[in-house]
């Protein structure tokens, strides 16, 4: 918008680099340009400010199809302005006071395009069901949009250029668009379940596969723990096996030993016998050359080496003729 600034008797206007002014006095055009700044006076100058830049006009409406169903189109469109033709066209003067348009030019503009549009929307969408027209209503509403003005005489007299158009969405009424996402909402639940129900077999499936490992893992394990035990009573045969046998042979070599210390102690007693027979016969032999005294000393000798220790002796005739019957006795014995 351009900035005017208020001087006494006289103005001063500035433009913007997307403005186009133009200034007439007495009908002729005294300044025009895109971006211009001029003194003017208030009282005799009228002033114009057109916009040159690509400008938006969203649209929103509804349509009828062939099949009578409303469908809501929503759309823009992006057109831009002749400002030497727009200005003789339609009033886009403005206040010389505050630079404000004095009517509504831009509106005007927008009524125009939007009415223009909807009718070559309305045109396509009048001829195409529900469907096609929920499918291919987009593209198709948006070519004969583009073509129709394109080519609308009208728009051309009138300085409007469209840059191009978009159509967003066509829909239809909320209960019909429910209407229409049913099979699809129920085909997705359908898959949805068949998902789960064989989520749910391949789970169970599973589960029978662990069931089934677990018990041949338990059959495993019982047949290792048989083969266990039949090896621990290998073992545990053998063991006594051979600690029978250790035994045997131990047995065998005490009883050899035991044997043969038995022999050895028969033996060493043989001899000593032999020994103390040979000693005794010697003796005897030896005794029998002595005489009779000699054999009494012996005796006496003897039976003094084995008398108790005796304290007191009381001889009596009765003893001592005993104990010479005694030595008579042994002494023959001796000679003999």
């Amino acid at each position: 918008m351009a900035v005017i600034v208020r001087y006494p008797f006289c103005r001063h206007l500035r433009g913007t680099e997307t403005t186009y002014v133009r200034h007439l006095r007495n009908g002729r055009v005294v300044h025009e340009g895109i971006g211009g700044s001029f003194w003017f006076r208030p009282l005799s100058a009228v002033l114009s400010e057109v916009p040159v830049d690509d400008r938006e006009l969203p649209l929103q409406f509804h349509a009828q199809t062939l099949d009578f169903q409303d469908v809501a189109v929503q759309a823009s469109v992006t057109y831009r302005l002749d400002p030497a033709v727009a200005a003789e066209r339609i009033d886009f003067s403005i206040s010389p006071e505050n630079g404000l348009y004095l009517a509504t030019p831009l509106s005007q503009v927008a009524t125009i395009l939007a009415e223009t549009t909807q009718q070559h929307a309305l045109g396509v969408l009048a001829r195409a069901t529900l469907t096609q027209a929920l499918t291919d209503g987009v593209m198709a509403v948006r070519d004969a949009v583009s073509e129709g003005l394109a080519g609308d005489s009208r728009l051309a007299e009138t300085g409007i250029s469209v840059v191009g158009t978009r159509v967003v969405a066509i829909r239809p009424e909320p209960e019909v668009e429910r209407a229409l996402q049913t099979p699809t909402r129920e085909q997705l639940q359908a898959e949805s379940d068949r998902a789960t129900y064989e989520r749910r077999a391949l789970a169970v499936e599973r589960e029978r596969a662990i069931a089934e490992n677990e018990l041949q893992n338990q059959i495993e394990l019982a047949r290792r723990e048989e083969q266990l035990v039949a090896q621990n009573g290998l073992n545990g045969r053998r063991s006594a096996e051979e600690a029978a046998a250790a035994d045997e042979i131990r047995v065998g070599a005490e009883a050899a030993r035991s044997q043969r210390l038995e022999a050895a102690r028969a033996e060493g007693i043989r001899l000593v016998g032999e020994a103390e027979g040979a000693s005794e016969a010697a003796r005897l032999a030896a005794y029998r050359e002595l005489s009779e005294n000699v054999l009494l000393a012996l005796a006496l000798k003897e039976l003094a080496a084995n008398l108790p220790s005796i304290e007191h002796l009381v001889l009596t005739p009765d003893l001592l003729t005993s104990v010479a019957a005694r030595f008579g006795q042994r002494t023959e014995e001796l000679a003999r």
